[in-house]
């Protein structure tokens, strides 16, 4: 296996003001971030592809941006790669007693899902008391996230903490939530038969469309689903058949 030490090396070199690279010089955490986002999509679309040289390509691309990312937090003084490490390896050891200490072993994937949880919520905790701080419960959950893989994450936090309350007061079982929200939307756009979102009321426009989506990624939680995954798949299966049309019709 080659030495990440090699890597680690090449990333100071290019950033190294005598000799260095000036594009990488110039970076910072926040100018650099989107590359990083992008790369991480490169991987999933290389997944997808089933090409694994180009995985194995993508994969070192994004690990370069934890080496980048990581050799900048090193000349800022916050931390280095080796920081890092320490950082994932302790997370995973603590994540996982069943497997580092005496914890029972989780009898299913979901038993396993729920002990993570647990042990991410004690975490949030523990961190927010260190600051003297209340704990926002979705703490962790970027905003920037692809809206659809963000709901989901919500959505899951949202019944672990209806769970904790052991009550679901006010709130409609996912099929039950979804089948409200289209028979309104069917009710207005029967009665103002609107040509575009504005004749809806504008932002009412935008809550009947928000309530079916958040809807739907509950249906999705429930069956076990990731809506994020399904619209990818989905839309690439459409998107195939378009062109075979469009060949087809080249060729007639």
């Amino acid at each position: 296996m080659a030495d990440i030490q090699r890597l680690l090396e090449i990333m100071a070199q290019l950033r190294n003001p005598q000799g260095g690279c000036p594009w990488d010089l110039d970076q910072d955490f926040e100018s650099i971030s989107p590359y990083t986002i992008e790369e991480a999509y490169e991987v999933d679309e290389a997944i997808a592809s089933g090409d694994r040289e180009a995985l194995r390509d993508e994969l070192g691309d994004l690990l370069f941006q934890v080496v980048f990312q990581a050799r900048i937090a090193e000349e800022l003084g916050h931390f280095d790669f080796g920081g890092v490490v320490d950082a994932i390896s302790s997370k995973l050891v603590r994540r996982h007693p069943h497997v580092f200490a005496d914890a029972e072993t989780p009898g299913s994937v979901e038993g396993h899902l729920a002990s993570w949880e647990d042990i991410k919520a004690a975490e949030r905790e523990a961190a927010g008391r260190e600051k003297d701080r209340a704990v926002d419960p979705f703490e962790g959950i970027p905003r920037h996230l692809p809206a659809l893989a963000r709901s989901l994450k919500i959505t899951r936090r949202a019944e672990r903490l209806a769970s904790e309350r052991d009550s679901q007061a006010g709130s409609d079982a996912p099929p039950a939530a979804l089948e409200r929200v289209l028979e309104e939307a069917k009710q207005v756009l029967a009665t103002e038969r609107p040509k575009d979102a504005e004749a809806l009321g504008g932002r009412n426009a935008e809550r009947f469309v928000a309530a079916g989506l958040a809807s739907w990624v509950a249906v999705a939680r429930s069956l076990g689903v990731d809506p994020e995954q399904a619209l990818r798949q989905a839309d690439d299966a459409r998107m195939d058949a378009v062109r075979a049309r469009a060949g087809a019709a080249s060729r007639g």
